[in-house]
């Protein structure tokens, strides 16, 4: 199994781009794995410096997969507004 987390948080260059799609493609058939991301596919074009080479990496992936979208605030997102909610409830008391 291959995990690879938070694809979109730093862009590629064309180099890592293709060596990225090469690595999906060469473990699209015969393993498991996991991608996560915080950007909607639409946008996978600004990771990969190519809307041509994020469509053939999103076709890899969602090949036999199952996609699950997550919505709302994620837990760090959360916390952290609870803890500055807090802090300003003890600085103005």
């Amino acid at each position: 199994m291959i995990i690879i987390d938070e694809v979109g948080y730093i862009p590629f260059d064309q180099d890592a781009a293709n060596l990225s799609f090469q690595l999906i493609a060469s473990r699209s058939e015969p393993g498991s794995g996991m991608v996560t991301s915080n950007l909607s596919f639409g946008r996978w074009g600004e990771t990969f410096s190519a809307d041509v080479v994020a469509a053939v990496v999103i076709d890899r992936l969602v090949h036999h997969a199952e996609v699950l979208t997550l919505t709302g605030d994620s837990y760090r997102t959360r916390r952290r507004r609870e803890l500055l909610a807090k802090e300003n409830r003890v600085n103005r008391d």
